[in-house]
């Protein structure tokens, strides 16, 4: 993770109060073996991170909410990901994925938005 980037940027932010960030297991697992493979001696600053902001861990979705979003999503681990997100019903969804998420037109109806780090700041600066 840039220390420069929209990604540190919402964990700055979420640090100071701003925003309350709320990951599933699964995504901080992600993060985690990203860190591992590509950067594996800034593990410490992804866990310095999560505990500084405070994320919280959200809780393994209803089945109703996983069945929604089997619908919306033919790859199921970004389907419970997606789920769990139904689930809490978050202003934005964060992520980076192109090809499940950002550019999904079958998510365009759901009750939060979508987007990047990038999107949910530069929103954010203009208010």
């Amino acid at each position: 993770m840039s220390p420069t980037g929209g990604s540190r940027l919402l964990f700055y932010l979420g640090e100071a109060g701003y925003f309350r960030i709320i990951a599933g297991r699964s995504v901080i697992q992600e993060c985690n073996d990203v860190i591992i493979r590509k950067a594996p001696a800034r593990l410490h600053t992804l866990a310095q991170l999560l505990d500084a902001t405070g994320v919280k861990i959200g809780e393994n979705p209803l089945d109703e909410h996983t069945q929604v979003a089997k619908q919306l999503l033919d790859y199921p681990p970004d389907a419970i990901v997606l789920a769990k997100a139904i689930q809490v019903d978050p202003d934005w969804f964060v992520t980076h994925d192109r090809k499940h998420f950002l550019f999904n037109p079958a998510l365009r109806y759901l009750s939060f938005r979508i987007g990047t780090p990038g999107d949910v700041i530069q929103l954010h600066r203009a208010l």
